[in-house]
């Protein structure tokens, strides 16, 4: 058993090994550490740069390789380098250096230092530390990926999408990732939540590289990290909970078709059937029943804009006692049929 696993996922950085391969001596030069690359399909040198590294017996810690003959993705990577891991921390780490490995290092001390820190992301909008990103429109969609990400999972992240990250075995254990690609960081980010790990933050320093010194995202994964932001929220669920969701989304929908004339209509069914998605995540199929029978209650109340405020008066209250019954139904009848249904 290992104290630490570093995974490096690497595809064509050959400019960039050789200065990796020095800081990881420089600070992480120990028994207790093991290095795994995971060489995804690169059609340039760097396989055969980490092959001689291998063989250098100036480094103290253990150094793994796994190769693909083709490109697989960072997110299937990543999984394949976890399946090797034996240690009681895991370093997720870039080959491309954009991110500083000395930061790497400052976060394996601080997590190792306190049992009860489990997970610790990199991010690279805290801090005074150095900074270099010359692209407005890359650091706009990371910041405003995180919002929404805050938003659908009820955290508080700057930087959803930083590659740095250290994840104690615990936590690891409990991740059932399948994304191949980018949309890595926000698959495993949802199933920390979702397993009730704290996410803490640390900042970080950046380097930004441009495409010409070999930057592999592009716009299409920024357009696919939306795609993902709602499979992870309102897909990746148990089935009860998206029968809920698909429920709860319907019922919301055919409330709003009551509101608004023309396009005034539409936004109104959009706007609820978009409530009814984040009520289906926090209520199973009874308990939003609750909420919408006292929705229905309240349109019998005035006219106008009266019956408007009647109504959500009538949810608010619907959502009170619906959440008061479920968790004394999740309390009292836990590992029963019913909290499938409350």
């Amino acid at each position: 058993m290992k104290d630490l696993s570093i995974i490096i996922p690497v595809f064509n950085e050959d400019n960039f090994l050789n200065r990796l391969f020095i800081n990881l001596i420089k600070y992480f030069d120990n028994e207790n550490t093991e290095v795994i690359f995971i060489n995804d399909g690169s059609t340039d040198n760097s396989k055969n740069i980490i092959e001689k590294f291998i063989k250098d017996k100036a480094k103290k810690f253990e150094v793994k390789l796994l190769s693909f003959e083709k490109n697989q993705g960072k997110g299937k990577a990543v999984r394949e380098g976890m399946k090797l891991a034996i240690g009681n921390y895991l370093l997720l780490q870039d080959a491309d250096l954009e991110l500083d490995i000395k930061d790497s290092r400052e976060l394996y001390d601080i997590i190792q230092s306190d049992d009860e820190i489990k997970c610790i992301f990199g991010s690279r909008y805290l801090s005074g530390k150095l900074k270099k990103n010359n692209y407005f429109f890359n650091q706009f969609v990371a910041k405003f990926n995180s919002v929404i990400f805050n938003l659908l999972f009820a955290q508080s992240l700057s930087d959803i999408h930083c590659g740095l990250k250290i994840l104690h075995k615990d936590v690891v254990k409990k991740l059932n990732l399948k994304v191949d690609d980018f949309g890595l960081e926000i698959d495993i980010a949802s199933q920390i939540v979702r397993n009730n790990f704290y996410i803490y933050e640390y900042g970080v320093s950046y380097y930004f590289r441009t495409k010409q010194q070999g930057k592999k995202i592009t716009w299409i994964d920024g357009i696919k990290s939306y795609y993902y932001l709602f499979k992870t929220r309102f897909l990746d669920n148990e089935i009860s909970t998206n029968l809920s969701i698909l429920y709860s989304a319907l019922f919301m929908g055919y409330v709003g078709s009551y509101f608004g004339l023309g396009n005034g209509k539409t936004l109104f069914i959009i706007l609820f059937f978009m409530i009814g998605l984040f009520i289906g995540i926090k209520n199973k199929i009874f308990s939003a029943s609750i909420i919408f029978l006292f929705i229905f209650i309240g349109s019998f109340f005035g006219k106008g804009q009266g019956k408007v405020l009647a109504v959500l008066i009538f949810f608010i209250i619907g959502i009170y006692l619906s959440t008061k019954l479920s968790k004394k139904i999740n309390i009292n009848y836990k590992n029963t049929i019913l909290k499938y249904l409350f």
